[in-house]
């Protein structure tokens, strides 16, 4: 595991499944916990729909896509996994035997695997370390429920520019700018909305129109209250 550490020493020290333990722990926990690494190229499956999960993923490098297709195949993005953080963790504790997502690399990635067995068992010297994961994994855990809900939040609203203007927003308030960067192309965009991508790429240009914003590929700027938005549209219509 000495390899492991001192290759991704920067992302397991920044990763926060590792917060409050040292390096020397943390070399000792990935012997513990069975750490093992594992590249992918991109668009490689780490996990399919219906697999055995039994173990915590922690992305090293690259970033992962948690899908979701339904009955005629549509596929849509549940979640975007980053270097650092973690996956899988709510289907091993929840003790569910067969995935309902699939798991796939959007470039060539590297994931360090950790037994979760090993986890939740203490070991004999009941290490603080081991306790400290423990807690990290259940702050995780909790983080990601919160992330859900808000996303959860932007899909209930009924229209693609509702639903557009709540994700934007949410960039927004989260980079406190109203310039910022989202972590999508417009497929993916699409696809994590739950929308039709035509429809979407149209409803931005209204929007850029209507002067709430403006865009250049995958970087966003917000304009102007939608209030005086909304105004304007309707005006618009009086005079047509």
């Amino acid at each position: 595991m000495k390899n492991i550490l001192t290759k991704h020493r920067i992302v397991l020290w920044q990763s926060s499944f590792f917060s409050g333990i040292s390096e020397k722990d943390i070399d000792k926990l990935l012997l513990c916990l069975g750490g093992r690494r594992k590249s992918f190229e991109k668009e490689a499956y780490i996990y399919m729909e219906g697999d055995a999960c039994t173990a915590l993923g922690i992305v090293l490098s690259g970033t992962l896509h948690i899908l979701r297709d339904d009955f005629w195949g549509n596929r849509r993005i549940v979640e975007q996994i980053k270097r650092g953080e973690q996956f899988g963790a709510a289907f091993v504790c929840a003790g569910i035997k067969h995935i309902p997502v699939s798991v796939m690399a959007m470039e060539k990635s590297e994931v360090l695997f950790l037994d979760y067995n090993r986890l939740i068992t203490a070991c004999p010297h009941v290490c603080l370390c081991h306790t400290q994961m423990i807690k990290n994994l259940i702050r995780s855990l909790a983080e990601k429920s919160t992330i859900l809900l808000m996303k959860n939040d932007i899909q209930s609203s009924h229209s693609t520019r509702e639903k557009l203007l709540a994700y934007l927003s949410a960039q927004a308030k989260k980079e406190n700018s109203r310039s910022f960067e989202i972590p999508f192309n417009r497929e993916e965009l699409a696809a994590y909305l739950s929308v039709d991508r035509s429809a979407m790429s149209a409803e931005l240009c209204r929007m850029r129109d209507d002067g709430i914003l403006v865009f250049k590929k995958n970087k966003f700027e917000l304009l102007r209250s939608l209030e005086r938005s909304a105004c304007r549209r309707f005006l618009r219509s009086m005079l047509s």
